[in-house]
């Protein structure tokens, strides 16, 4: 019988020069054996390549539209004797003879066709940072008028989710490509900032240690420092983020690493922006009587504030520029506030009792 190299390609007999190619160039890129891992794709992109090899050749073409495969290798003997390795040749016209094999390298027949070995080159260009992304568009040399499709193009990549971004990889032949691969989801982690950090600055380092899959099956483990600037005034919730840090697994485009800036609780100061919050607690006397109280900053040093007034629970005081800089203009700073607690004492007297009845009367 011989192999139906139509329908391989999945082609009518009789079809035109214009359907072969569309159909070879569809099929090629779908089970090209760099994007499609599948069982029995690569014996189906040789047999694809030897369809078209045929089909697309005039000459070729006739004698198996004649004769079929087995008259186009050889197979039904002919008057021009022996051909090479002791095939038969089938007699093409007066004087000529002629006997076909494939050359068996399909990817040879792609590079041929796509007029390169990487047809995808001439779609994409990546974008600084090896994050690749259409930056380009233009014809792929050799396919003018055959319907190039860019969504077909993208979907022979084996991108079975649909969300790759087109990056620099792999390779056909051992010349370097690029195909859309799918990246991993970011891997966030948050970091606990002191007040203190926030009000200079402070640079964190933190340790990672990602997973290498190498090509050969082997992981191996890197350990990493990431160094973070921790800017004066950063507020709560800043994300900093390192382009493809994660895990080496081959198909993959490694997965960003965020680090989110959290402020750590501290035991005297809250924050509310710019401005810190402190709370002192006073005595009732000193509350009722006045005085001199001393409040601490966050640079360590204490300031003191003469309060001669009577302090109720919902009197402030607020120290200007003793808080935090602002994000984007670090030489202004917000406000150190300062709230009361006031204590009241447990017990009270009866003598104190009547002269305090007396001094509030």
């Amino acid at each position: 019988m011989g192999k139906d190299y139509y329908k391989v390609l999945g082609v009518a007999r009789g079809a035109s020069d214009d359907e072969i190619k569309k159909a070879y160039r569809k099929l090629a890129l779908k089970y090209h054996p760099d994007k499609n891992q599948t069982t029995g794709a690569e014996e189906k992109f040789k047999e694809i390549g030897e369809a078209y090899d045929v089909l697309s050749d005039s000459k070729k073409k006739q004698i198996y539209d004649q004769y079929g495969e087995e008259g186009l290798k050889g197979g039904m003997g002919s008057s021009g004797g022996s051909g090479g390795g002791g095939m038969p040749n089938f007699d093409f016209g007066p004087g000529q003879s002629y006997s076909y094999s494939y050359h068996g390298d399909p990817r040879a027949t792609f590079s041929q066709f796509f007029g390169g070995s990487n047809p995808f080159a001439s779609f994409f260009s990546a974008s600084p940072g090896g994050m690749g992304g259409p930056s380009s568009f233009s014809g792929v040399p050799g396919t003018e008028g055959m319907d190039i499709d860019i969504e077909e193009l993208i979907g022979g990549l084996g991108n079975k989710n649909g969300g790759g971004r087109p990056s620099n990889f792999g390779s056909y032949g051992g010349v370097p490509s690029k195909q859309a691969k799918v990246q991993d989801a970011t891997i966030e982690k948050e970091i606990p900032v002191s007040l203190e950090e926030i009000a200079k600055g402070a640079e964190k380092k933190m340790k990672i240690s990602r997973k290498v899959h190498h090509e050969d099956g082997r992981v191996s483990s890197e350990d990493k420092v990431l160094k973070i600037n921790v800017k004066p005034g950063w507020k709560s919730g800043t994300k900093v983020t390192f382009s493809q840090e994660g895990d080496r697994v081959p198909g993959k485009i490694p997965a960003d690493i965020a680090f989110i800036i959290r402020d750590k609780p501290h035991p005297v100061f809250s924050r509310d922006g710019t401005n810190i919050n402190y709370t002192y607690k006073i005595p009732l006397r000193e509350a009722l009587c006045g005085s001199v109280i001393q409040v601490p900053t966050l640079d360590g040093k204490k300031v003191g504030i003469n309060c001669p007034e009577v302090i109720k629970p919902t009197t402030t005081k607020r120290l200007q520029g003793y808080g935090l800089p602002f994000p984007k203009e670090p030489s202004r700073r917000g406000d150190l506030i300062v709230s009361f607690d006031v204590l009241f004492p447990d017990n009270v007297s009866v003598s104190s009792k009547r002269t305090i009845y007396e001094a509030l009367s």
